[in-house]
């Protein structure tokens, strides 16, 4: 039972080793002009099961006041390893 409990610990020990990756994934919706508002979203996913806010395109023009999405513009980035994840939407428009 111990040989278990230190192999599980040390798997979590090199995944929190692999670092912090981040991806930005940069999308045009409509037009190609970037508009003159800016809303933003986020929200992070734990294990993969647990999260806690909406970080979608349309909450962040919520967020920002926009009826017309121009260009949405979404990052994501991970901590220790892939354990936890961030997600920020940021959209421009009017």
């Amino acid at each position: 039972m111990k040989k278990a409990i230190l192999i599980v610990a040390l798997v979590i020990f090199a995944i929190a080793l692999i670092g912090c990756p981040s991806v930005n994934v940069p999308m045009a919706a409509g037009g190609a002009t970037v508009g003159a508002k800016t809303g933003t979203s986020s929200g992070k996913i734990i294990l993969g099961m647990f999260g806690d806010a909406d970080a979608g395109m349309l909450a962040a023009a919520k967020a920002g006041g926009i009826t017309k999405i121009a260009t949405v513009d979404t990052k994501v980035k991970g901590m220790l390893g892939a354990l936890v994840l961030t997600f920020t939407t940021t959209v421009t428009g009017e």
